[in-house]
């Protein structure tokens, strides 16, 4: 069942509610702008002129999450946020679900819009998808690197001090996604948040988590919690904004702070009103907090 921005099916009145419909994308183009990038199309969203600033969103998620971001950084910068394939408005495809095939993605799409000296801003999964491309091609078009709630290496086997994701829990993880798609989607919604969501926020948080499919929600879960970016971070030539919740639930902040504590060049900031998503709870903060941060590397 298909679902269209800002509408469920009856069915789903039990998990949202009646709330009004989310209003449009503040930015969105006419036409619909689509990259075919390694054989896959892409959406994304480009805004603005100046410093390339490409949001990359967290697992399951989309573009739409930095509605915020796009909308303050296209006044003063070429801001961009992309769909991973399988997410969001871009084409789902059957393969090419792993970190290191997002980031190879990525490299495609920076080569088509012809992208140079880019602020890589990654939540959650997309940082591990900004560590991974650091890690397959370098730096030599980045200019920095945000990363937004995310420990670099994710399960307790990597002898990670800080790891949480056992085989069990990926497992009923799993087991969730494929038996009650739209349950755990709702359900993990008020887990993302230090607070409840306002009925906008939350409609359009379950309208985009949605649109990943079950399977690619599987496939991407297991590849991310394998990860380790720890050797990547510690010789990171390029500086870094670390941004951690402090009600976060999946991680403390402990384990989001240690990427600062690895990198040679990094800044830490705690946002208190938040839990896994400061671009959402705290957007006025967080946009001059990365802000401040593009415009000392620049």
């Amino acid at each position: 069942m298909e679902l269209r921005d800002g509408c469920l099916p009856d069915a789903l009145s039990a998990f949202v509610g009646k709330v009004p419909k989310v209003k449009p994308w503040v930015t969105l183009s006419t036409p619909v702008p689509v990259e075919r990038v390694r054989g896959v199309g892409l959406y994304y969203e480009e805004e603005g002129h100046g410093i390339p600033v490409l949001f990359l969103h967290g697992a399951w998620a989309s573009a739409r999450f930095f509605e915020a971001q796009i909308e303050d950084f296209s006044q003063d910068h070429q801001a961009i946020a992309l769909d991973f394939r399988g997410h969001g408005r871009s084409e789902p495809a059957a393969s090419g679900h792993t970190v290191d095939a997002y980031a190879r993605d990525v490299r495609e799409f920076l080569d088509r819009l012809d992208l140079d000296e880019v602020v890589l801003v990654g939540w959650s999964l997309g940082a591990l998808v900004a560590w991974s491309f650091v890690e397959q091609h370098g730096t030599q078009n980045v200019l920095g690197v945000v990363n937004v709630d995310m420990e670099p290496a994710p399960a307790p086997w990597a002898k990670s001090k800080h790891g949480r994701y056992s085989p069990q829990i990926l497992q009923r993880i799993h087991q969730q996604v494929q038996d009650d798609h739209w349950r755990i989607v709702n359900d993990s919604i008020d887990q993302l948040l230090k607070h409840p969501p306002g009925d906008a926020t939350r409609r359009m948080m379950f309208d985009e988590t949605t649109r990943c499919p079950p399977t690619v929600k599987s496939s991407i879960l297991l590849d991310a919690t394998m990860q380790d970016h720890r050797g990547t971070l510690a010789t990171l030539d390029v500086p870094m904004l670390v941004c951690a919740g402090a009600d976060e639930a999946w991680r403390s902040v402990q384990a989001v702070q240690e990427a600062a504590d690895l990198a040679p060049d990094a800044r830490f900031v705690l946002f208190e009103e938040s839990g896994h998503c400061p671009m959402l709870e705290e957007p006025e903060r967080f946009n001059n907090a990365v802000r401040a941060f593009v415009d000392e590397i620049a």
